[in-house]
């Protein structure tokens, strides 16, 4: 079907795309500052005066007004293991020095900057290279600082996929998707049974994707702090911990699934749908019903996601995020549709449920102590 061929061909475009975009020119020297900053109006006005924006080719970066701006200057600090409280503007960054303050940098700023262009001279002309000699120049450690970013953003990426997986591999998606099936099969239209599956995974992902850019975007209106980030990571960890609870004792107290109270009602609006376009305006409803047994995972990731990229950046991410999301909504649709019942992928669904828990348990404490312990 073209259809499943489109959305296989999507998702490896995002694939790609999204784990090359994040390469930063460490080559420059940065000059961060805030609008309306009176010490940094002097750094500014010593920097025009003396014309040395052009000479060092420095980039000035806003940071008060400008949150792709704000979040490079703060990776840069982590790089630097510069604390929270010492963190301020006007800051000039020159390799792995990095200048505070206006008389600071007034005062340290041109001798800094011929020591950086040096050294990056001689890293140009000698035969040695950075991996072979780590201590070398000022350029190396910031190319050493450059690939800690690398990695950062690697594990951002796999946060997300990891994080996907876990939300497609849930039972409860699943369980909608087959009564759906099994409702929509029953008129006989195996045809009719696809287009209402595609139908409905479509709906599921415009729904999950404007509200976790809504979440994204109230993250970003209200800032994120560095606590907030820490309690997203301990938030995997109990998900994780509940996740490998029901693994061990499924069914004993909370269940990481849909309440049974809102079962019954679930399936009695699932099963008034009789076509497509019914699947698809269906959808969004189920998608708040989904919510309690899915949105730990997409929570997690969203917290992630505003306290370490910009919304260029998180669009990508989101949009690859809910892809793979739906993919196994778009597999048993077209699964169904060349003849596999969805009685018995509800048989297998069943069989594995402790299974998918524990997959989601491991992966979930895998980002939660991850996050926790800095390494993203």
């Amino acid at each position: 079907m073209k259809i499943v061929k489109f959305i296989f061909f999507t998702l490896f475009l995002f694939l790609i795309s999204t784990s090359s975009i994040f390469a930063q020119d460490t080559d420059k020297i940065y000059l961060f500052y805030g609008t309306g900053c009176p010490h940094c109006a002097q750094v500014d006005n010593f920097f025009e005066t003396n014309k040395l924006i052009e000479k060092y080719n420095v980039d000035k970066k806003e940071i008060y007004f400008n949150r792709e701006n704000a979040i490079l200057f703060n990776l840069i600090m982590d790089q630097l293991n510069i604390p929270q409280n010492d963190r301020g503007v006007p800051a000039v960054v020159i390799g792995k020095k990095i200048l505070i303050g206006d008389t600071p940098i007034i005062e340290n700023f041109v001798i800094e900057a011929d020591k950086f262009l040096e050294d990056k001279k001689i890293s140009n002309t000698t035969t040695t290279t950075l991996e072979r000699n780590p201590a070398l120049t000022t350029t190396t450690k910031l190319s050493v600082q450059n690939t800690d970013t690398k990695d950062s953003n690697r594990l951002t990426f796999l946060a997300v996929i990891l994080g996907a997986l876990v939300d497609s591999i849930n039972p409860c998606e699943f369980a909608v998707l087959i009564i759906l099936m099994t409702t929509i099969l029953s008129s006989g239209n195996s045809k009719n049974a696809l287009k209402a599956g595609l139908a409905f995974s479509l709906s599921i992902f415009i729904s999950y994707f404007l509200m976790g850019l809504g979440f994204y975007k109230a993250l970003d209106f209200g800032g994120i702090s560095g606590w907030f980030f820490k309690f997203i990571g301990w938030l995997a960890i109990i998900l994780g911990i509940l996740n490998l609870k029901d693994y061990l004792w499924y069914g004993k107290g909370f269940l990481m699934e849909v309440p049974l109270s809102w079962r019954p009602k679930l399936k009695s609006i699932i099963s008034s749908v009789t076509n497509p376009r019914g699947a698809f305006m269906i959808g969004f409803l189920v998608s708040l019903f989904l919510l309690p047994c899915t949105s730990g995972p997409y929570i997690v990731i969203l917290g992630m996601l505003a306290n370490k990229t910009e919304l260029v950046k998180a669009i990508s991410y989101l949009v690859l995020y809910n892809l793979i999301f739906i993919f196994p909504m778009v597999f048993i649709s077209y699964a169904v549709y060349r003849g596999f019942d969805p009685k018995k992928a509800e048989e297998i669904r069943q069989s594995k449920l402790r299974i998918l828990h524990l997959i989601a348990g491991i992966i979930m404490l895998g980002m939660g102590v991850i996050i926790v312990s800095g390494l993203i």
